[in-house]
Parts: C-alpha cells; structure tokens; sequence
C-alpha cells in the first residue's frame, strides 16, 4: 500500500510513462500558476484601484472646468445686463489695458462718475463697458484682470496737503 495510485496505474499497465510524466508537470504547472494568479489578482486589484482614483481626479477636473464655464458666462450676463449704456461722449477717457493705452468717449457726467469711482470700466471679450462699482467689485472677485479702471474715492482725512490753502489766483 505504500505505492501511490500513479504507480498502481503504472503497474496494471493502464498508463504510460509519458502520461504520469505529463501528469507530474501538469500538476507543478498548476501550482507555479496558482502563486502567480496571486500576484496577478493583486495587480488587477490595485490596477482597478489606480483607475478609479485618476477617473474621480478626471471628474473634479471636468467639474472644476464646467464651473469655471458657468461662473464666466454668469459673469458675462452680469456685464452685459448692468452695463452703462454710453452716449456719443466727447471727452475722451484714456486707460490702458496692459501695456497698451486706449480711449473710451464718454458725457461729462459718466466722465465725473469715473473719477469719482461710482463707474468702472470692464473688458467683455474685445469691449470695454461702463459698470457700475458694485458690479465691477463682483467681476474682480471672478477675474481681476478683466477690471480695467476702478477708481477709489480719496478720504479727505488721508490727504498730506489738507493743511495747504490752494491760491485762488493760480493757472493751470
């Protein structure tokens, strides 16, 4: 009884020593495939778990960008319902927009509101728009370059010349 069962199969002559040679092999096979199915089966796993982790980092990309997109067309309809509408001005108001310098025309009173920092001006893709303050304090928020001139009313108290009484006769 201390003949394996591959050996009594030999002895009865029911296989061959080519069959029990492929057998053995099979077997090891088996068990050389079953350690690596192991290694495989963490591989998947952990290929898996890399794949979920950079489909949520291209979601929120996709979800960033999309809200980027609505904030700008919000901000777009912003300008474009708040806008200032602007007459066939005669006084020219200079600004620049980077390094470049540029001229709006405006009515005198849209001129002194600009000085006095009650409008602003605001590039819409190509144009330039009058805003009220309000709204170019909601578009800076957004994009600070878009607000091209934002003027701050002067507090009289901050002022180094208060002191110092203008001559009336003086000419500029």
């Amino acid at each position: 009884m201390a003949n394996s069962l591959q050996d009594q199969l030999l002895k009865a002559g029911l296989v061959s020593d080519q069959q029990l040679k492929q057998a053995k092999s099979k077997k090891r096979k088996q068990q050389r495939a079953g350690a690596t199915d192991d290694a495989a089966r963490r591989q998947v796993r952990q290929a898996a778990s890399e794949k979920k982790r950079q489909d949520r980092e291209l979601n929120r990309q996709r979800e960033e960008e999309a809200r980027r997109k609505a904030e700008l067309v919000a901000i777009w309809q912003l300008i474009r319902d708040q806008r200032v509408p602007r007459d066939a001005g005669d006084l020219a108001y200079n600004f620049t927009d980077g390094s470049t310098l540029k001229r709006l025309y405006v009515n005198a009173e849209q001129q002194r509101q600009l000085v006095a920092g009650e409008l602003a001006i605001v590039r819409q893709d190509d144009f330039y728009q009058l805003v009220p303050a309000q709204v170019a304090e909601r578009v800076a928020a957004f994009d600070a370059s878009l607000v091209l001139v934002r003027n701050t009313p002067a507090a009289e108290e901050d002022d180094e010349y208060a002191d110092y009484k203008v001559p009336d006769d003086l000419m500029w």
